[in-house]
């Protein structure tokens, strides 16, 4: 999967857009948790994830009682938007302002288009959350490192989504979770886990045990809230014995004990000739680490699929 030069990866260091990305994680619960209230329940939450589009990041359409809507926060016009079936939209800018504020426009957007935007008010997954409308500490805004971010998300979607076409089995879409702003992708060995402990921030112990139901091998992209910086990161759940001593791709890559993860900076992957490539060989080889630690069924995996042509096994 080789990368072009027109397609180079984006220098994203965290630190001068960090206030940036606590506010938009925030915003982004907001609009995730309209999702959560109006759709069907969907195995480990998928119902509520954000997906990645050409201009930023969807809800997709939400079945609100009214109308499907289906609000997108469009990182080129630096505007959130909201459409409903019916043709209407409203929208506003993407600027300084506080929680309290975004959560107060969203939901008169909301209800302009004739939805209903009543939601759970206080974010999940974060350390001693403020209620939405009580956060009135103005946020800023840095539309460069937004847009840098997005295109960042636009490269590693195309290599996560290619990694899915590896595997016959239940496997996640490539989305982003909301609660703690990761993207994410995740392949199911198809056998039941152990009860999860549970104990994550503000997250109802049985989400987390239904998220993982089942055993995993997850991989997926902090942009800095988890690690300090920009990474990658890799893991299994229950973690089999001699995951963490495996060797894993590429050179960069390392296991973090206290996370429990294989973790690989984003720079390495930005700096390599073939970013594409390289990130590749990361999900690649953690998965192997995974299956051949935990005792997967190989007979699941499959050759990488290529763009309008069926897998051989499909002749």
């Amino acid at each position: 999967m080789t990368t072009s030069k027109e397609l180079s990866w984006p220098d994203i260091p965290f630190a001068p857009w960090q206030d940036t990305c606590e506010a938009l994680h925030l915003w982004c619960q907001i609009v995730g948790k309209y999702r959560l209230r109006h759709s069907f329940w969907v195995n480990h939450s998928w119902h509520a994830t954000l997906y990645v589009t050409a201009r930023g990041l969807t809800t997709g359409p939400i079945p609100d009682p009214v109308a499907p809507v289906t609000a997108t926060f469009d990182f080129c016009d630096h505007k959130l938007k909201v459409e409903a079936a019916g043709g209407q939209v409203e929208d506003f800018d993407l600027e300084p302002m506080s929680v309290a504020d975004f959560r107060k426009k969203f939901g008169e957007s909301v209800e302009a288009v004739g939805g209903d935007c009543r939601i759970h008010g206080r974010p999940n997954e974060l350390p001693d959350p403020t209620p939405f409308l009580e956060d009135h500490v103005e946020r800023p805004y840095d539309a460069d490192a937004v847009e840098r971010f997005h295109q960042a998300l636009l490269r590693i979607h195309d290599v996560f989504n290619r990694f899915r076409t590896g595997f016959h089995g239940k496997v996640s879409p490539a989305h982003l979770f909301w609660g703690s702003f990761d993207f994410a992708v995740t392949r199911f060995s198809g056998r039941a886990a152990p009860p999860h402990p549970g104990g994550i921030p503000f997250l109802p112990d049985p989400i987390t045990r239904e998220a993982y139901s089942h055993e995993v091998s997850s991989a997926g992209f902090w942009p800095g809230n988890g690690y300090g910086e920009p990474m990658f990161y890799s893991y299994a759940y229950p973690v089999p014995e001699g995951f963490s001593t495996q060797n894993v791709l590429p050179k960069g890559a390392f296991w973090h004990a206290e996370l429990g993860e294989f973790l690989l900076p984003y720079k390495v992957v930005r700096d390599a000739d073939e970013p594409g490539n390289v990130l590749m060989s990361f999900l690649q080889s953690t998965f192997d680490a995974a299956a051949t630690t935990g005792n997967w069924d190989r007979t699941m995996e499959r050759p990488l699929g290529e763009c309008g042509r069926p897998p051989n096994d499909m002749a």
